[in-house]
């Protein structure tokens, strides 16, 4: 919240995160901009071919009409949980509707998808204990369960 509590404080960490060695038009490349805002959005308008680009246009927070700092909030959120934190949840915690917080949850997972696409695992990968099989009655459930069978060890070095 210290960092990005305001609506400011967002909008110059997206700047600095989008254009970090300043601004260039996506359309001819050129580095000098006229900046203004119109509707409370902040806007850069090229000098060369006068191409108007937003600040959140070509991210996945372009459509959306809910503040950067509920979007950050949400980022937050997303990252620090171990396990997947549900729509329901992200609704709950952001004050937004569900379908908002489902449609901004498969953005982030998408966003995060692309940028460790490129990035497979390497070395030696360990995986905790997995059990194989699917259900069926009687019997013991869970871990100790006759009808699971624990997959074994490759017994090398395992590489993906």
């Amino acid at each position: 919240m210290k960092d990005y509590g305001s609506e400011a404080q967002c909008e110059e960490a997206l700047v600095a995160a989008r254009w970090s060695h300043g601004f260039e038009c996506p359309h001819c490349s050129h580095k000098l901009a006229y900046e203004f805002r119109r509707r409370e959005l902040r806007y850069w308008q090229c000098k060369a071919c006068r191409h108007q680009v937003s600040l959140r246009a070509g991210t996945m927070m372009e459509n959306s009409k809910l503040p950067l700092t509920t979007w950050y909030l949400a980022i937050y959120l997303m990252t620090q949980s171990k396990t997947n934190i549900a729509a329901l949840a992200m609704m709950r915690q952001l004050g937004i509707t569900w379908k908002a917080a489902w449609l901004m949850k498969h953005k982030l997972m998408e966003a995060m998808r692309q940028r460790e696409e490129n990035q497979p695992l390497q070395g030696s990968v360990r995986v905790d204990d997995a059990y194989l099989g699917g259900e069926r009655t009687g019997g013991k459930a869970g871990r100790g369960s006759e009808n699971k069978v624990a997959e074994e060890p490759c017994g090398r070095d395992c590489r993906i």
